[in-house]
């Protein structure tokens, strides 16, 4: 059992028998009511963000969540398969679990994986990947850094998304896995 005053940004508690990750919290007293503390919980299965308001000093249960470190295979459309690198057992994790992290991942890749009761409920991946652009358009003679003209490109996972007009087919560029946003071209 955990208190609200143990709460912090990714904690993993049971809530309404499900369960949730702490995206944010704030602690707040208002006149003469008692302390509340105000969150924002993200269900781990579906994806739902929830607010909701505890009571200060208030008692939730704390899931017991492992981080395990494993080394994705291959997909069957239905099924993510990953491998444990110590005991070469291999792992199916729904894809409706990997969500649109898929766009991320790249075979033989290492992926936290979050164990609850010995089955994957999460995977956490790095803030930054880098891929391969396979598809964009030729940019122009001239353009350079300094304009914030974008064009779409699409990277090895079959991603899209707006990149400067320098970028080649070719080009490693490094995307931020938060919002699969471009960052910067990676030398190679």
């Amino acid at each position: 059992m955990a208190s609200t005053a143990d709460f912090r940004p990714g904690m993993i508690i049971v809530y309404s028998g499900e369960l949730y990750k702490i995206v944010s919290y704030q602690h707040s007293k208002m006149g003469r009511a008692g302390a509340v503390v105000r969150t924002k919980i993200k269900n781990l299965l579906n994806g739902k963000v929830l607010e909701n308001t505890f009571r200060s000093g208030e008692k939730v249960d704390e899931a017991r969540v492992e981080a395990t470190v494993l080394q994705y295979l291959y997909n069957d459309g239905d099924n993510y398969y990953m491998m444990d690198p110590e005991t070469f057992e291999q792992i199916p994790i729904p894809a409706n679990i990997i969500g649109d992290d898929r766009n991320f991942m790249l075979e033989n890749d290492e992926i936290k994986v979050l164990m609850y009761n010995d089955a994957p409920i999460s995977i956490e991946l790095p803030t930054a990947v880098v891929l391969e652009v396979t598809y964009t358009e030729p940019g122009e003679r001239g353009d350079t850094a300094k304009t914030n003209v974008k064009k779409p490109a699409t990277v090895q996972t079959g991603l899209e998304l707006p990149v400067p007009l320098f970028i080649n087919e070719g080009d490693l560029i490094k995307i931020d896995t938060r919002d699969g946003s471009y960052l910067e071209r990676v030398k190679k």
